[in-house]
Order: C-alpha cells, then structure tokens, then sequence
C-alpha cells in the first residue's frame, strides 16, 4: 500500500523541523526524554506523514534556540490545509437562503446579530490564514537575489552576542551553534565521541561529548577560562552535551581534555582555529 505524500504546506513545515533537529544536534532519543513526545512521534513529525501539535513545534524551537513566530506561522498554513478551514472560509454560498412562505411561516425569535456573526467569525477565519500565507511567505522570501526558500535556513538566524560577550555562554541558546566548524575530532578509549566546535559569526569555541557515561567529564580551553560540563544523568549520556563558549581569534589553539567516570586515564586533543 503506497503511503499518501504529504501535502506542500506540511512538507515545507516538515523541511523547516528537521534543520531546527540537526542544529539541536540531539537524536529521536533525545527529543523524546527532553519533551513531551515519543520518539516514533518524533519521525513522523519529521517527516511530514503527521501534523506536529503547536506545542511539538515551540519545544523543538525552545530546543534548538529559534524564536517561535518563524516556524508556528508555517504549521498555522499547515494546520488550515489539513482541517480544510482555508477552503471553507474561502467557499462562497451557491444558493440563497429559502424565503418562508405565508402559509408555513412560524415565527421563530431569531438574534438580531446572528448572520452579522457568522460573517464575522468567517471573515475573521480568513484573514488568520492569509496573515499566516503572508508571514510565511515573508519570512521564506530571500530579499536580494529574488529566490524563495522552501525551508528555514540556520545561517539566516543573527547570533545574540560576538566574541567576548559571549564568553560563558550556551552556543545553542546563543544561536552561535549554527553551521559551526568542526576543529577537531576524537574518540576515547570508552568509546565516547568528542569534538571541538568554532563559530565564525561569534568567533567563539566550545566542545561537545555523546555515547558517554553519567560521571564523564569534558574540559576545554583556549587563552580564557577553562569550561567543563559533566553528564549529570541518563538523560544527558544519550545526546550531545556543550561546554559553555570561550573566545577565540584566527589562529588560536583550542584543547579538551576528557575525564572518564571509572577512573580512567585522562585523554586530551587539540584543534586550531583557521586564519582568515
């Protein structure tokens, strides 16, 4: 049995949730412990085959750092396009209303402003999709070169600080986490994976750990403080963990230094960040 493709207005929010998936960084088991929906919700949500409660959408935005308005005016088109409003507000009458005659006329008391509601709860039905048409095609439309977007671009969202304000900082909530470079990479003897991260637009760094064990300890530094975090329950070993963000200029060294929880040997690694 072929399954039904989604339609373009779900398919378009589905594009935009996947990119907000990948900055976040976090796996469907991950989603699944920090909200309120199931891993097997989380693929379908991704995917297009299910509309996302509004809820869904706003922590998966929560998650990745990304103001809400951008992609909630995509699942409004959504939604109106699965539940048929945009249709029915936009359907004209095709026959006027009977008038009774004399003979079977009762009088029957009827509110004096019952028709000028029902026109004004469907024109009001109306203008919330085309406000929300409006807002996304806004939001999809790249001023410039003429092209539209089909989906939201991480590169589009402006960081919320630069160099040494952000130091001390979560990359994530910072935006700073998005189409970061990769300095370095390494694999522990625990078979835990780390990796050194570099912000251009910031021009900040910060490390990551995943597949880690509660008690596991990252520390990275530069020529600021140094930052550490440490897999404080079940629910961090199963995504990825940051440190907080130090500056860092062209050609500086960064290096991170991973403790394992069993007592094991101390395991460091570097990477330099490109000169402009």
């Amino acid at each position: 049995m072929t399954r039904p493709s989604p339609s373009p207005e779900s398919a378009r929010l589905a594009t935009a949730l996947r990119e907000l998936k990948e900055r976040t960084g976090l796996s469907l088991v991950a989603l699944e412990a920090r909200t309120a929906y199931s891993k097997s919700s989380w693929d379908r949500y991704l995917n297009g085959r299910t509309l996302p409660p509004r809820h869904a959408v706003q922590a998966l935005c929560r998650l990745a750092g990304e103001p809400e308005g951008r992609c909630l005016a995509l699942w409004e088109i959504a939604e109106a396009a699965s539940s048929g409003r945009a249709a029915e507000a936009t359907r004209a009458p095709t026959e006027p209303e009977p008038t009774p005659t004399p003979e079977t006329t009762t009088e029957v008391p009827v509110p004096s402003g019952a028709r000028t509601t029902h026109i004004v709860v469907l024109l009001s039905v109306l203008c919330a999709v085309l406000v929300g048409a409006l807002a996304a095609a806004l939001f999809l439309w790249s001023p410039g070169d003429g092209s539209s977007r089909s989906s939201v671009s991480p590169s589009a969202v402006a960081p919320l600080c630069e160099g040494a304000a952000c130091e001390g900082k979560s990359p994530m909530a910072t935006h700073c986490g998005a189409q970061p470079d990769t300095l370095a990479t390494y694999r522990t003897a625990t078979g835990a994976s780390l990796e050194l991260r570099h912000s251009r637009m910031c021009g900040t760094s910060w490390a990551r750990m995943w597949d880690t064990r509660i008690g596991d300890r990252l520390e990275m530094r530069a020529d600021g403080p140094a930052r550490s975090v440490r897999i404080a329950d079940a629910a961090d070993a199963k995504e990825y963990i940051y440190t907080f963000m130090t500056e860092t200029r062209p050609g500086t060294t960064v290096r991170a230094c991973f403790r394992p929880v069993a007592g094991g040997t101390e395991e460091c690694f570097s990477g330099r960040v490109a000169e402009r």
